[in-house]
């Protein structure tokens, strides 16, 4: 065990289960350790790397912004907050033209809820079973996996989850006290699971026709990863309210929740953030935005997204039960669990993720080499071969 990984297991908290690698440098699609090995980066800073590491763009921005100001409460009206609010609308669906900006996944959701619950007066959410939506109170409570709710019962009353691409289950389940359902467009941590168009379009329309609001989760979603800008962009769907954070701004801490034409004027002060909307965030999410559209990075996330599906399908192994996904979103799902085959492709150079128990993930940087997943897809063959 190195110098810096003695020193973080002696002063973090603890509650990270560590890979035993040191990350200390990134570019594109590849990261480097303490020693200068390289590795072919799958797990893509968890869904926050789209754009890479190091983009000259995102950098230049951040650079550029931290000489002029980098802390300006929303107090203050800013021009680079301002130029992000109208490029961040602009890419979301028609009608959603404001934005609360904050700094992660799970601020963005609990935005949402309280945003929900204040313009429908009612109390109630429905979440998803295998849903994952952050770990903060609130989030928390929508949340499927019992292994992160358990040490913090009691939760946020009020929160119910029914199965996921099950139409008839949300039907019954929505009652004059929903105040918003919440769903992802495909469940990332989950498994790797899309929505179904009409599972997705009947939710939307189960919650115009009973008053509540509908919550799209495109955290990990978003800004590219599945091939278009959201992942709601495939199936037509108008949310009430997004949730978006990960890619947004290049790999820096950012969140919004975007607010379509059914949430109420929100009143001074219901909600707030000292950070949320920070000229240096801002800076490098709309640098962030703007190198996404300008490289089309969705279209290339479609075209390589496509091609891997494709190339892991031809992989023959006894273990894997099927390989399914949308864009650069890719789940494997195999008959064991992936721990030890995760720390065997890291020792040939690949980095994964989890999701859940038998699901192998890969989150790769949209602007990574066909090369590079050719390499991911050989290295694959040969670990599930083993």
């Amino acid at each position: 065990m190195s110098k810096i990984q003695n020193i973080e297991n002696q002063h973090t908290s603890g509650v990270y289960a560590k890979r035993e690698l040191t990350i200390v440098r990134g570019e594109g699609a590849t990261l480097y350790d303490e020693d200068g090995n390289a590795y072919i980066d799958c797990v893509g800073g968890q869904g926050a790397a789209n754009l890479g590491h190091a983009h000259p763009k995102v950098v230049a921005a951040i650079t550029e912004q931290a000489q002029k100001i980098i802390s300006c409460p929303e107090m203050f009206y800013n021009d680079t907050r301002a130029a992000l609010l109208e490029k961040l609308t602009s890419l979301a669906p028609e009608g959603m033209d404001r934005a609360f900006l904050s700094n992660s996944g799970t601020e963005a959701v609990e935005a949402a809820f309280k945003f929900a619950r204040f313009s429908t007066k009612r109390t109630d959410i429905i979440a998803t079973m295998r849903g994952f939506h952050g770990r903060s109170m609130g989030a928390l409570s929508a949340t499927w996996n019992k292994k992160y709710r358990a040490p913090f019962q009691p939760l946020v009353p009020g929160i119910k989850h029914v199965p996921y691409n099950k139409l008839e289950k949300l039907e019954a389940a929505i009652d004059d006290n929903t105040a918003a359902v919440i769903l992802e467009a495909v469940q990332g941590e989950g498994g790797v699971h899309p929505g179904d168009a009409e599972y997705l379009l009947g939710a939307q329309k189960l919650c115009n026709e009973r008053g509540a609001m509908l919550i799209m989760d495109e955290i990990q979603t978003g800004f590219g990863r599945t091939g278009k800008i959201f992942a709601i962009d495939r199936y037509g769907i108008k949310p009430d309210i997004m949730a978006v954070a990960k890619s947004m701004a290049g790999g820096f801490p950012m969140g919004a929740t975007l607010l379509g034409e059914n949430v109420a004027e929100l009143d001074k002060g219901i909600h707030g953030s000292t950070f949320g909307g920070n000229p240096l965030a801002a800076a490098a999410s709309l640098a962030a935005l703007n190198a996404l559209v300008d490289e089309k990075l969705p279209e290339r996330a479609a075209e390589l997204g496509s091609y891997l599906v494709e190339e892991l399908k031809k992989i023959e192994s006894p273990l894997i039960r099927g390989v399914r996904g949308m864009g650069l979103m890719v789940g494997i799902e195999i008959k064991k669990k992936v721990a030890p085959y995760l720390k065997e492709l890291t020792a040939r150079g690949v980095l994964a993720l989890p999701a859940g128990m038998t699901v192998l993930r890969l989150l790769p940087p949209l602007v990574i080499e066909k090369e590079q997943l050719d390499e991911v897809v050989a290295v694959l063959k040969e670990v599930l071969a083993e």
